[in-house]
């Protein structure tokens, strides 16, 4: 009765090791899940925020100017607009320096303009300039301002994270597999002489290979779940540590990274049983003494 119980106690502890060694396996992969998702949303976020000012001429027909900026918000390309009168202008960069220049100077200098931000497909150079060439033909646009070496340089510098983080994400995810893998076959070596045994009293190898699948899959399920437990209480962490990731942040985005893990956990742990109890299966029985 004692050797029973100490045998279920150690197959327990042998389930119980390889649902933890899963999850926190996945709870990594979906770490860097996180990061690639919100890498994303984090570089739409930036470029979104560049801006663009179209600078009108003094004495613009007001009536021209508001169809212009109505065309311009349902416009595929921008995502927002806002009309900056000369007197908000003048309101603006008088906060900014602390000194009444209109009473300075006599006259307000400054002109009205639309600040426009693109959607962040269109936030690069070779957009923006088509689009400045395209606002530039309406009569009452004096010019269009903005930073180009800073769009050039938010571009670049995002297109060399992303390759970075595609390469991090390639070798993670590769690593993270292998250690599923090999917790498995682990937990499955002990079991090689009942699959061997098994198949010499003649059951096929569909009948041997399901009861191990099913378990492995279950232990995915389990891993994948605590994983997303673990993953919640980061969000929620740094959610509470830094509350403007609340702005690059929705529910779809969690949904699709709870997915992912909970697919990640039952797909690699079906094939890594799949092919660990086939290797078995495969092996000649003074081959299991090894």
């Amino acid at each position: 009765m004692s050797a029973n119980k100490y045998a279920n106690r150690k197959l327990r502890t042998s389930y119980l090791s390889t649902i933890v060694s899963i999850s926190l396996v996945l709870f990594m992969l979906g770490l860097l899940g996180l990061i690639v998702l919100h890498a994303k949303r984090l570089s739409d976020y930036v470029k979104e925020n560049i801006q663009m000012s179209v600078i009108l001429k003094d004495g613009s027909n007001e009536a021209e100017v508001g169809q212009f900026q109505k065309k311009m918000d349902s416009s595929e390309q921008v995502k927002s607009t806002e009309y900056i009168s000369k007197e908000e202008a003048a309101r603006r960069l008088k906060a900014d320096l602390g000194e009444d220049f209109v009473n300075f100077l006599g006259y307000n200098p400054l002109l009205a303009s639309i600040d426009v931000r693109l959607k962040a497909d269109y936030a690069n150079p070779k957009s923006m300039h088509e689009i400045e060439r395209e606002w530039l033909k309406q009569g009452f646009v004096k010019e269009v301002y903005y930073q180009k070496s800073l769009v050039d340089l938010v571009n670049e510098n995002l297109r060399t994270i992303g390759l970075v983080v595609l390469g991090f994400s390639i070798i993670l995810s590769l690593i993270a597999i292998a250690l599923i893998n090999n917790t498995i076959r682990l937990s499955l070596y002990s079991k090689r002489f009942l699959i061997k045994t098994m198949q010499l009293v003649g059951a096929t190898k569909g009948f041997i290979r399901k009861p191990f699948i099913l378990r492995g899959m279950v232990h995915g399920i389990y891993g994948s779940l605590v994983a997303c437990v673990l993953l919640s209480g980061i969000i929620y962490f740094a959610q509470v540590q830094v509350p403007e990731l609340f702005e690059i942040q929705d529910l779809k985005t969690f949904i699709y990274l709870f997915a992912g893990v909970f697919l990640a956990g039952i797909l690699i742990s079906w094939i890594s049983t799949f092919f660990a109890v086939r290797k078995y299966l495969r092996m000649k029985l003074d081959e299991l003494y090894i």
